[in-house]
């Protein structure tokens, strides 16, 4: 009996300091769920009020919050129990380096991806091209990958790092675009005449802005003739409407004013006669 009672005395106390640690263990992982869950929810909200964040990437900042809120609360309940958290941190440590190198092209996708979600220089719905080469409408900005459709219809995919390190010509971020045509007139024929002409085209195309007002101006001297320049602005969405149409009206509208555009002609030395040919 005296020795029943001499362990009871022995094992009362451990079993008295272990309850009380096991509940504030759980204390502390109750309070640490609530915390990451509260925590989460105000950021979750707060990025969605903001215009400059993504909706895309609203649930990836809120997993980020959660979890780590979680996994320092885990550490907690592990040190309240006499585990060496410093040693647990240097192993996670480690463990987490090493998935990063594995990953590193991955993990620049990703950072790329959020710069493009936070920043967007892109927008789905935007025709854009790029310094390497691509171009197309973006269809999907997502986290690792870019998608374009190319004119012919084409689905182009590209890693996000590809379109973050190029540089990004967007041709749909403005509301309007300018149009250059360059127009060769012969030397023979009356440039006033045809500058009219080219003026009177431009300001009756109901697509094409008023305002900048349309511009008809000689450009430059070539061999075999003059250059005249049409410039005129249109809304984005006319813009290839415009540039077909008035490519085609001209080249019509001046032959039927007799105006004929010039052929160039190249003059080729015969060594053997000296005679010259056309």
């Amino acid at each position: 009996m005296e020795e029943a009672l001499k362990e009871i005395n022995v094992w009362a106390p451990r079993l008295m300091d272990m309850g009380v640690n096991l509940l504030v263990a759980l204390l502390i992982l109750v309070i640490g769920w609530w915390v990451s869950s509260m925590l989460g929810n105000w950021v979750r909200r707060a990025a969605t009020r903001s215009s400059k964040v993504d909706p895309t990437i609203v649930p990836m900042f809120y997993s980020t919050v959660v979890w780590a809120v979680r996994i320092f609360t885990v550490i907690a309940v592990l040190a309240r129990f006499g585990v060496q958290t410093a040693s647990l941190i240097a192993v996670l440590g480690a463990a987490g380096l090493a998935v990063g190198l594995a990953l590193q092209g991955t993990l620049q996708n990703i950072a790329a991806g959020i710069m493009l979600l936070m920043l967007r220089p892109i927008r789905a719905g935007e025709y854009i091209a790029l310094s390497s080469g691509a171009d197309g409408t973006v269809e999907e900005v997502g986290l690792f990958l870019t998608r374009l459709i190319q004119g012919d219809g084409i689905h182009l995919t590209l890693p996000n790092s590809t379109v973050w390190n190029a540089t990004i010509t967007n041709y749909s971020r403005n509301k309007t675009r300018r149009l250059d045509i360059p127009v060769p007139v012969r030397y023979g024929d009356d440039l006033d005449a045809v500058v009219a002409k080219l003026q009177q085209i431009v300001d009756s195309r109901p697509d094409a802005l008023m305002d900048p007002a349309p511009q008809v101006k000689v450009f430059d001297y070539k061999e075999n003739g003059v250059i005249v320049n049409v410039r005129v602005w249109a809304e984005s969405s006319k813009y290839w409407d415009l540039r077909w149409g008035l490519y085609q009206q001209i080249r019509s509208s001046l032959e039927e004013a007799g105006f004929q555009p010039p052929i160039p002609l190249r003059e080729i030395q015969n060594p053997k006669t000296g005679a010259a040919a056309t």
